[in-house]
């Protein structure tokens, strides 16, 4: 097989975007599959995924051996998507991106923003159109012509079909595809599907599954490795264009941001309107002129202690590397086991995952909860999002959760889901008042009351309101983040680590 070293650097590397022209047509299937079957065939595979999503990385990483890596144009802006995956794919042979829901559906009323298109646009790469043609035959060949005319700039280069019934069935639909000159590269025939267990946000994070995790990739890999052309499917992907520019670098990107000011936490107040133009508003260096004296910095690497484990799964890895690259050591820490804080912890982030799911046994761990209790108590940092602003409530469900914030948290039935477009309401240890930002919300629950004296964030959509909470060293909201549209962010929080 062709390598990407036999190509030259990472802005060449050979590189295929694995799309569909709906959801549950099997791409997930299909990225992870061929991730794993080209590793096991002795490739370094960079592992991609279009979008928010926290989930399908997990088995990305566990197919690759390699942090899996969002690419959301939405988030983190279109300019950044080829230096980010420039960052992910140096060093490898390979890179497979999976799209998200259909090839051309991305951020709701935006246009092609945040689509599979717009990114596999942006990265020359060519295009994997995988297709449920269970229930298809002739009509095949109009479906997959009209997803290879419909945008010149998007180049399909072959189809890979799934859930094919029998030799017959994908007799036709070869035939009914020859005269749309794509290649047929792969056929997956229908069967009893991997074993992938799904709840109330999709699939079952890899930390939740072990044994079973490392299974389903096995079993994908296996699908794939059988029923497609690895050769074939390399060769696209080495057809691929080279890139322009510099690959992104956690410590390049926050000398190129701005020296964040300290300030200290403000009364909140209405959101500030986000000014609109093609595309929205884009993200801001959280800057700002500072309204309280400096403190005295402490000595040495501030110790920030990021939440893991099956409860909390869900950070993108650029945020790590940003505490790092700002000066913070990193270290991990488990709620759902450990008992103690790490030693000489200076700063907290608590990203998303499945708390709702763990209630008894988080709420068991007083002695945790006391701790982090604590580390608020004292005007340290600490960063929740989503499942973190749960675990910093008073009580999740009912259980008794840390008791930073005076709010309750519990399930709902009704799914909040969509991007949003932020402004910071009050000064806080992420972002000063008037700070603009891209999130996403992704949640099955509901805290009361929504936003604090001083809130988070105000967003204009679905509709006009503030969120979160602002108070002493905590911030805490429903907003997922994506730190490297701001790398400011994360200086400030060191910053502050230093400084409280």
């Amino acid at each position: 097989m062709v390598t990407g070293a036999a190509v030259g650097s990472v802005r060449s590397v050979p590189r295929l975007v694995i799309a569909a022209p709906a959801s549950g047509s099997g791409k997930t299937t299909v990225a992870t599959g061929l991730m794993a079957a080209l590793s096991a065939r002795g490739m370094a595979v960079s592992p991609h995924k279009v979008g928010p999503d926290y989930i399908d990385p997990g088995y990305h990483a566990l197919a690759t051996g390699r942090v899996g890596r969002n690419l959301d144009a939405y988030l983190c802006g279109a300019e950044l998507m080829a230096p980010l995956f420039a960052h992910g794919a140096r060093g490898c042979d390979i890179a497979v991106v999976e799209g998200v829901m259909g090839l051309f559906d991305g951020a709701s009323g935006e246009g092609e923003l945040a689509s599979t298109a717009q990114v596999a646009k942006v990265l020359r790469a060519p295009v994997v159109l995988v297709v449920d043609a269970s229930a298809q035959a002739r009509s095949v060949a109009a479906l997959v012509h009209g997803f290879v005319s419909f945008d010149p700039e998007v180049r399909v280069g072959g189809v890979i079909l799934n859930k094919v019934g029998s030799d017959r069935h994908e007799v036709v639909l070869r035939e009914a595809l020859e005269a749309t000159g794509i290649p047929v590269l792969g056929v997956l025939r229908r069967a009893a599907p991997v074993e992938t267990p799904s709840r109330h946000l999709g699939l079952v994070p890899v930390a939740e599954r072990a044994a079973a995790a490392v299974a389903a990739v096995e079993a994908m890999g296996a699908q794939v490795a059988e029923g497609c052309d690895l050769e074939g499917l390399v060769a696209l992907a080495c057809s691929a264009g080279s890139l322009a520019g510099a690959a992104w670098d956690a410590g390049e990107a926050l000398v190129s941001s701005p020296p964040p000011p300290l300030t200290s936490p403000s009364p909140g107040a209405a959101p500030p309107e986000p000014p609109v133009g093609p595309g929205g508003p884009r993200p801001q260096a959280p800057d700002g002129p500072a309204v309280a004296a400096t403190p005295v910095k402490k000595a040495g690497s501030p110790v920030v202690a990021l939440a893991g484990g099956a409860a909390f799964s869900f950070s993108y890895a650029e945020q790590a590397e940003l505490l790092t690259a700002a000066g913070a050591e990193v270290v991990t820490f488990d709620p759902l086991r450990d008992e103690e804080l790490p030693e000489g912890t200076s700063g907290v982030v608590i990203g998303g995952g499945f708390p709702e799911v763990y209630a008894s046994e988080l709420s068991a761990n007083e002695a945790l909860r006391k701790r982090i209790s604590g580390v608020a108590a004292s005007g340290a940092p600490v960063a929740a999002e989503c499942a973190g602003l749960l675990y910093l409530c008073r009580e999740l469900d009912g259980m008794p959760m840390c008791g930073v914030l005076d709010a309750s948290a519990r399930m709902s039935e009704r799914l909040t889901l969509g991007y949003r477009d932020a402004v910071a309401v009050s000064d806080s240890v992420l972002a000063a008042s008037g700070t603009r930002m891209r999130g996403h919300e992704f949640h099955r629950t509901v805290v009361e009351p929504g936003a604090g004296a001083s809130p988070a964030w105000g967003v204009r959509v679905p509709e006009r309101r503030v969120e979160g909470f602002v108070e002493g060293g905590v911030h805490a909201s429903y907003l997922h983040t994506h730190w490297a549209s701001a790398p400011g962010v994360a200086r400030r929080f060191v910053e502050r680590c230093r400084t409280s």
